[in-house]
Formats: C-alpha cells, structure tokens, sequence
C-alpha cells in the first residue's frame, strides 16, 4: 500500500483523507466550460440547480466574478478553506482558469488551493499551477488499458487534433500518468478519481490503484457511475459493488469514502 504522512496538506483539504472532512469546507468556481476530452458517461449542464453532481452549474462565471464570490462567501462562512476549480469542463483547457487563480491566489494566499482534471494537459501547465498556489491536485484516471478505455472515452482533442477513443487513449493515459508523476515531484498533493462502469472497468480498477500507487498518488476515491449520456443505458453499482472493488483496490492505495460527487460550483461543507 502506498503509505505517506499525512501531514498538513491533508488537514487543509476535505477530499484528501483526515479530519478536514469535518471541519473545512470548500468553493468551487465553475470558470471552464471547455472541454479537450469526451467521456461517454459525462453530460455537462447550466441552470440544473436540483441536479448534484459533476459538470453541473447554475452558470458559467468570469474571473473577477469568481474572486467576488470567495470573497462574498467567506464574509458569511468562515469554515471555507479550501478554492478548487473542478469545470464544468476541463480546467486546463480554459485560459480563464489561470486568470481565476491568480487573482484568487492573490488575495487569499491561506486558502488551499486545488484543481480537477482529466490530465491530459498536466505536464504543459504544471508549472502555471504551482506558481499559483496550487497545492491540491485531482486527475480523473478510469483506465490504464487501451481496449478498456476506448470503450470509456469517445475522443482524445490534443495538439489541434481529434483522435478516436482507439488511437487518442494510449495518448492521455501516458500523459495523465507521467502528469502525476510530476505533480508528486513538485509536492502537489494527489488524489486520483476512477468513475466504476459495470461491466466495463469495474474488474480493471485494481489495475488503475496500482499504477497511480506506483507513480506516487496520496489516494484514490471510486466514484459511482451515473447513468447519463451514451452511458444512459447502462446500471449504477450498487453499493455492494462499490465496496468490493474498493477493498481490492485498498490492497494498493488508500481509498476516499467521502466523497458526495460535487456541482461544479458546490459550496459549504461536504
């Protein structure tokens, strides 16, 4: 098992393991519509505010927007703690996401900052995240076979071009895993998401926990699949299901049990 100290990163951060999940809460600023990756179980939304769960928002917001909001919500929480951009869309795809945690970073240096991502633009903007603060790190990682993850994500959009699931795959996976490398490298805190298909990466995830183990990931939360988009069709695990894969995969790395599968502008605590 990948076991490392906690430390005061974890403390900071709700979704990372450790008492936090009790006593921090978080904001997330919905700044990146944009997208480079299509996951076949993803559907992302504006004005769906009886809808929880990710790719949702009210709105998409602008940057000196984002930073008025930390500032409007601290005035009346002050168990906020952590500032994470987690999309609509891919962060790293939006310039806007730079912009928000520049300002942000900027007026609120103890925040805890962090990010959700697909990964597959870590290593050319990693140096652009840490010089903003970011301390936290989340790379969604479903897959580390290519016959599995075609079956996962529609098309890989990455240097200008478009690649089929087949072809453009193998080209996110090495970028997503060296990604984390990296991250570790620079002391970024990681915590890796796997979403579990039935039937499609429910018997492969073990594979997953020990790549990310191996590449230095903290912990690994195993979302449940929510049946939407071309995966519409298919059957959410139950929780029975969940948990076994989890325990198999808790052989290798630590697993997150908290997680509530957030808006994409959640606020308050989980």
């Amino acid at each position: 098992m990948n076991k490392k100290p906690c430390g005061q990163k974890v403390h900071g951060h709700p979704c990372f393991g450790g008492v936090a999940y009790h006593t921090s809460g978080r904001i997330h600023l919905p700044v990146a519509p944009r997208c480079d990756i299509k996951c076949r179980y993803c559907v992302r939304k504006h004005d769906c505010a009886n809808e929880n769960k990710p790719g949702i928002t009210s709105r998409i917001i602008k940057p000196d927007e984002a930073v008025r909001r930390v500032r409007d919500i601290l005035s009346i929480d002050s168990r906020i703690r952590v500032v994470g951009i987690a999309g609509p869309g891919d962060p790293l795809s939006n310039p806007e996401t730079f912009e928000t945690l520049d300002l942000v970073h900027q007026e609120f240096p103890h925040l805890v900052k962090c990010l959700s991502t697909n990964g597959l633009l870590l290593l050319d903007f990693l140096h652009l995240l840490k010089g903003r603060g970011v301390s936290h790190l989340t790379i969604t990682i479903n897959a580390v076979d290519t016959g599995i993850g075609k079956q996962i994500y529609s098309w890989v959009w990455y240097k200008g071009k478009i690649y089929s699931g087949e072809t453009g795959f193998p080209i996110l996976s090495s970028l997503q895993l060296n990604g984390l490398k990296a991250a570790v490298d620079e002391g970024i805190l990681v915590k890796v998401n796997s979403v579990l298909v039935p039937g499609v990466n429910d018997g492969h995830l073990v594979e997953v926990a020990q790549a990310v183990a191996g590449c230095g990931a903290h912990i690994m939360n195993i979302m449940k699949l929510i049946p939407q988009g071309e995966f519409a069709d298919k059957k959410a695990p139950s929780w029975e299901e969940m948990e076994e894969v989890r325990k198999k995969c808790e052989a290798w790395i630590p697993i997150f049990r908290g997680c509530r599968q957030c808006r994409a502008d959640a606020v308050g605590m989980l």
